[in-house]
């Protein structure tokens, strides 16, 4: 009786376990996701755009010839980072952050053709709102036990606001020309400025030229401090010196 009484009662597990795993599989359950440190990362409009790809920019017109978000990524100490942790319990709202919209249209435009649409001049725009919600889908809902939708956002735009890349590059005689900056130089002038050391990559011209692409900079979990890296993002790499193409 014992031995059946054990039995049943590792079936009726089996079964849960089975139940569970099954939920998981299909997106509707959600398991926390912990980590370690935020990857501010902002990216050249530049070099997003001077690529074989080209770019679209947003029906309000080409973004300023600045720095602009792409994203507040979780990250772990090891490298690895969570994504898509929670989007279908906790949907991008756009409603949400109605009232930071004015300045996520100046801050974090998007320049991807993907998902725009035909303008009265033919030409494709991009979409800013697909990019959005890409960005929390993807990244901010692994961190939204701390970080709501609203203060997600919110954070990445005060981020931005505190740091101004391309004024830090100026101030060092390192300007958007089209010539080649050392990439040793570019990150000595950030790291001055912000007292930790940046991650650069880069990408490719039509040309095979490297250039400056992304700056990386470290943040708490709490998304209001600047750290020191744990890790610094691989890949993307950049040549000795890069282009800092015009936009």
């Amino acid at each position: 009786m014992l031995w059946k009484e054990i039995r049943r009662k590792m079936k009726s597990i089996s079964s849960i376990l089975v139940k569970f795993f099954m939920l998981l599989a299909s997106g509707n359950i959600w398991v926390s996701q912990d980590f370690d440190f935020f990857y501010f990362v902002q990216q050249w409009p530049g070099s997003f755009c001077d690529t074989k790809q080209s770019c679209c920019f947003p029906l309000t017109g080409k973004p300023a010839s600045n720095f602009s978000i792409h994203g507040l990524w979780p990250n772990f100490s090891n490298g690895s980072y969570p994504s898509n942790c929670n989007s279908a319990q906790n949907p991008f709202d756009q409603s949400k952050i109605a009232d930071l919209i004015p300045r996520a249209e100046t801050s974090w435009p998007s320049l991807s053709c993907a998902g725009g649409k035909k303008t009265e001049s033919n030409k494709t725009s991009s979409n800013n709102r697909r990019f959005w919600k890409h960005e929390w889908d993807k990244h901010g809902t692994c961190s939204d036990s701390i970080l709501d939708q609203h203060a997600y956002f919110k954070a990445s735009l005060d981020l931005k606001d505190r740091v101004d890349l391309l004024q830090i590059l100026q101030y060092n005689g390192i300007t958007q020309d089209g010539n080649l900056y050392s990439v040793v130089n570019i990150t000595r002038a950030i790291k001055q400025a912000i007292g930790f050391v940046p991650g650069i990559t880069c990408n490719t011209d039509p040309f095979d030229n490297r250039q400056l692409s992304e700056i990386y900079l470290c943040v708490d979990k709490s998304a209001s401090n600047f750290i020191e890296c744990p890790i610094l993002p691989s890949g993307k790499s950049c040549t000795d010196n890069v282009e800092f193409p015009i936009f």
